[in-house]
């Protein structure tokens, strides 16, 4: 039985999976917290959105063959 995704969904994950990985870096000692928010955060969330368009796109093909 195939995943159901929808839009709200899909951006609800992605959301809860960068949120669980920047509140446990911010727990971690090996960072300041400026440091997780202005430079981890935003290229967990681009690489994230890439890799998500990519697995889109994948979905996508593999429906169509």
């Amino acid at each position: 039985m195939p995943l159901e995704f929808d839009l709200v969904k899909t951006v609800g994950a992605f959301v809860a999976i960068i949120a669980v990985g920047t509140v446990a870096l911010t727990m971690m000692p090996g960072m300041t917290t400026g440091t997780i928010l202005t430079m981890v955060l935003p290229s967990m969330a681009i690489f994230g959105a890439v890799m998500l368009a990519i697995g889109v796109k994948h979905g996508e093909y593999r429906a169509t063959r």
